[in-house]
């Protein structure tokens, strides 16, 4: 496992749990130790000694910058065969440019992002999108399976990362609305409690309205489960993919223009549903 933040440290218990050896790096080291140390992982001094025993190569990291960083370290250490499952949330350029490196090495790289929370991470139920070859998904799905109760195989490398970002795309448009509705209802006199727990009944309660309650209605205890820092990158993604293809997104501009206010108003390193907090400012 090469990077042991919110996701990669879940995934690294998730794994461990299911009975698997599993070796960790991060970038700092004493985050991977503090990982091993409540799941029993390994941890590696560096990139490439963590990928030289492993089938199975997950990478879980903040954006493009820091993928393409590990990725001379990392391919140094493959053995023939390994199959890498780059899980963050990256341009589909950028998988593809890596994979000629990793193919050199015999081995495999799926682009394969993940749709789903922590707590869905702990439960092993992550929505998996995979780019890539379907020996190499097939190679790799036992490991997969463990954390991923729904894997969809979308095409070649590349297409995964298309899938989460237009999966994302509605992520980041339903947490705009969300917390626009929830300020108009309140600024209009109802109850911040009694307006979320109608949307969570009503014909808009999507998964994501569920589990981001607590956020949205008790904000001061609001525990950062997607900062607006990493918002704000995957919404340039998302517009730098829809420029390249000719897409109109209209919702995309509107969102970006928000949070690139709640960025610039030292937002960034605030979960998502900060957003009600800067609409009910004004």
């Amino acid at each position: 496992m090469v990077g042991t933040g919110r996701m990669g440290a879940a995934m690294t218990a998730r794994l461990c749990g299911a009975g698997h050896d599993v070796t960790v790096f991060n970038r700092t080291r004493s985050r991977a130790a503090e990982v091993a140390a409540h799941t029993g992982a390994t941890v590696a001094e560096t990139v490439r000694e963590a990928a030289q025993h492993a089938d199975v190569v997950f990478v879980s990291l903040a954006d493009d910058t820091a993928v393409r960083a590990v990725y001379a370290g990392l391919v140094s250490g493959l053995r023939e065969g390994a199959v890498v499952l780059e899980t963050s949330t990256v341009h589909p350029d950028t998988v593809r440019a890596l994979a000629p490196d990793v193919e050199a090495r015999s081995a495999s790289l799926l682009d394969t992002p993940v749709s789903g929370s922590v707590p869905l991470v702990e439960r092993g139920e992550l929505t998996a999108m995979v780019g890539g070859s379907a020996d190499a998904l097939a190679a790799a799905r036992p490991v997969l399976a463990a954390i991923a109760s729904r894997v969809f195989h979308l095409g070649p490398l590349g297409t995964g990362a298309t899938m989460k970002l237009s999966v994302n795309a509605v992520v980041h448009a339903l947490n705009q609305a969300l917390a626009e509705a929830l300020v108009l209802a309140e600024k209009a006199g109802v109850d911040r409690a009694l307006a979320y727990e109608v949307f969570a009944e009503s014909a808009i309660a999507a998964p994501f309205v569920h589990y981001k309650r607590d956020a949205f209605v008790r904000p001061d205890e609001a525990v950062v489960g997607f900062s607006l820092d990493l918002v704000a990158k995957d919404l340039e993604l998302i517009h730098a993919l829809a420029q390249r293809v000719g897409a109109r997104m209209d919702q995309l501009a509107a969102t970006r223009q928000v949070v690139g206010q709640a960025v610039a108003d030292g937002y960034g390193r605030r979960d998502l549903s900060a957003i009600a907090e800067l609409l009910r400012l004004g």
